[in-house]
């Protein structure tokens, strides 16, 4: 345990302390008072530990007030088969109290750790008197069930690769900042801002409006110095705010490294400002990231962008697969995976279609290159068949549209070529740029929204709903803004294509039978075998689609569609909790079968034998199918289908 004599803490310090975390803030400040009677305070020392899994009686509820700790079990052999870090205001022994069992977990700290303990019996009263309180722990248990079931599958089905340990969806981004942060004022010269840089050692210095500990109004880099002064030949006189960015683009203290890799990646930052409280307690660079990992997915995303040579992007893609395979055994969940899968993808088209550019010349009218399908959703796997399209501003005369027509078949003709290269592989149903119909002008592509939508003919309906998942891949976003703001103002006026929708997300069943079991394929290639994609997943991005269509929400990714339905009170915040996890436990099915493929030469596909999970993964799977009823509820409720 830890310090021989427990303190008794002030009741004042406790109740500040409750009123900042769940479900204790949801309590009036007379209970709150009364609890804060009974706590206690103590210390761990770094490296204490203070749990161990089987051994330890529980005899109070564990509140960190400062510091963090890791939870823990090992195997037979010693390994860690669960890991989990947590920080100021998460609990510790919840479970257990509850239970009425021994620890289930060994829990150490990671550093010097002050804890609130509320006596067992006072937590348990609670537990039984405040309907709220039960609710908050069995829901967070849930989810906790959901992260020992992600690890499970990690362990039998995605073998070590080496002895790297990989930390991007562990480690706060607050355990990676090496020093204070520090900053000159405004007005300060560049030559004296530069001084301090490399008085500190440090490659960025903050701008703050004043000499005292004033706002935070900037920051430059070592990059910034290069590019902006010495290369533009720039006075150091100069005040330093000339060169500075502004504002600075923070990242909360608490998020994962793995939130702050994508935000660097998506914004093209090499320095985030890390933040705690609403103030800056450091910053944090991609090189402190890729010192966390092995393969970094930060190296092969600068690697695509500095490629010069077309044939370069083909082996640079073919890297993915094996980055994604280590994410994957590092622990992420599929919405985490499918966002890097997405943002590398995009970074290779990108990359691809700047350099044909360069090859063909400018294009005479504006474009955007637009994704669709999958990818339009930001759900992509192991390389997803193409689904894309090109829109191109409306040409101002005849010969202007016979140049744009020319130039664009040909754009189409070359990224396709390459893209197949690069290992993705063309549209069965040649949904691709190649196709006239696919690449058109905005006009064009309004009059064939609009097509769409005043005729729907009831076989149309399904194939025309992978267009109304697209977004912009590359080129001109307000081109792609545009189009979608005529779509939702078109689906608006004519509620009738909404109810084909419906009616067509209302046929896709759960494929469940009477007495809960799979339903399966009878013959052919896949006997015995379910379609994940088709049977699984299709009922919720189809729910979220046309939900999304009814209330103009602009997502095109399923999980956030389903996020903003909750948030604007369309769906419950319990249905979208239960959907999202759902959806979350097929995607991740899907990919590590989709990775045993790719590891035995097998070309990945879609079907799962249910034969082959186990227990655990047969029970989540039957837990997610059966969401699918639910969502047809609502939809019911809200279209007259008859």
């Amino acid at each position: 345990m830890g310090s021989k004599d427990v303190h008794k803490a002030a009741p004042q310090v406790v109740v500040d302390f409750l009123k900042q975390i769940m479900p204790f803030k949801e309590l009036d400040d007379r209970t709150l008072y009364d609890i804060a009677r009974h706590v206690r305070v103590d210390f761990f020392p770094k490296g204490s530990r203070i749990f161990t899994a089987g051994e330890t009686e529980i005899s109070h509820l564990y509140l960190i007030q400062k510091g963090g700790v890791k939870a823990y079990i090992t195997d037979d052999e010693g390994e860690v088969t669960l890991k989990d870090y947590r920080g100021e205001g998460a609990y510790i022994g919840a479970l257990p109290i509850i239970r009425g069992t021994k620890a289930n977990l060994n829990i150490e700290t990671v550093e010097d750790t002050f804890v609130f303990m509320l006596p067992r019996a006072v937590f348990l009263e609670l537990i039984e008197k405040q309907p709220g309180f039960a609710q908050y722990y069995l829901k967070s248990f849930s989810e906790k069930i959901v992260n020992t079931a992600y690890s499970e599958l990690r362990r039998h089905k995605v073998g070590r690769r080496g002895e790297e340990e990989l930390y991007l969806f562990s480690i706060q981004v607050e355990d990676i900042v090496k020093q204070e942060p520090k900053h000159v004022a405004k007005g300060t010269t560049i030559q004296k801002a530069a001084a301090a840089m490399s008085e500190h050692r440090i490659g960025s210095i903050l701008i703050s409006d004043s000499t005292e500990e004033g706002e935070i109004i900037g920051i430059v880099t070592d990059r910034d110095l290069r590019t902006k002064v010495v290369a533009a030949g720039l006075d150091y006189r100069e005040p330093v705010e000339r060169i500075m960015s502004s504002p600075v683009v923070t990242v909360l203290s608490q998020a994962v490294c793995f939130d702050a890799l994508m935000k660097m990646m998506s914004s093209g930052l090499h320095h985030l400002a890390v933040e705690r409280k609403g103030k800056i307690i450091g910053v944090i660079t991609s090189h402190d990231i890729m010192l966390l990992q092995g393969h970094s997915p930060y190296l092969l995303f600068k690697e695509i962008r500095k490629q010069q040579n077309i044939q370069g992007l083909y082996s640079l893609s073919q890297k993915i697969p094996e980055l994604i395979r280590t994410l994957i055994k590092e622990g992420g969940k599929a919405s985490n995976i499918s966002r890097m899968i997405s943002l590398l993808n995009d970074q290779i088209l990108s990359r691809l279609l700047t350099l044909l550019e360069e090859e063909l010349g400018p294009p005479p009218v504006p474009y955007c290159w637009i994704l669709m399908g999958s990818e339009g959703r930001k759900e992509q796997t192991f390389k997803t068949d193409q689904d894309n399209g090109l829109l191109y501003a409306d040409p101002r005369n005849e010969e202007e549209k016979k140049e744009a027509e020319e130039y664009f078949e040909l754009l189409a003709e070359k990224a396709i070529h390459h893209l197949i290269n690069c290992g993705y592989p063309p549209c069965p149903g040649n949904i691709m740029a190649t196709n006239p119909k696919l690449r058109r002008s905005l006009s064009g592509w309004k009059e064939n929204f609009r097509h769409l939508i005043n005729v729907p003919e009831p076989d149309e309906v399904l194939r025309a709903q992978i267009y109304f998942d697209f977004r912009d891949g590359y080129g001109r976003t307000e081109l792609a803004e545009e189009l979608r703001n005529y779509l939702y103002e078109m689906t608006k006026q004519q509620q009738i294509y909404l109810l084909h929708m419906a009616r067509e997300c209302l046929g896709s069943r759960a494929p469940l039978s009477f007495f809960k079991n799979f339903i399966v394929e009878k013959d052919g290639e896949h006997k015995n075998k379910l379609d994940i994609k088709k049977s699984g997943l299709m009922p919720f991005v189809s729910f979220a689609r046309v939900m999304a269509l009814k209330f103009g929400i602009k997502e095109t990714n399923t999980l956030a569609r389903l996020h903003v339905l909750a948030e604007e009170g369309h769906i419950s915040r319990e249905l979208w909790s239960d959907a999202s996890e759902a959806y979350e436990i097929q995607m991740y099915l899907r990919l590590i079968h989709q990775l045993e493929q790719m590891e035995a030469g097998i070309h990945p596909d879609n079907y799962i034998d249910p034969k082959t999970l186990s227990d655990l993964d047969r029970k989540m799977l039957k837990e997610a199918f059966l969401v699918i009823d639910r969502l047809h509820s609502v939809l019911k409720k809200i279209f007259p289908v008859g």
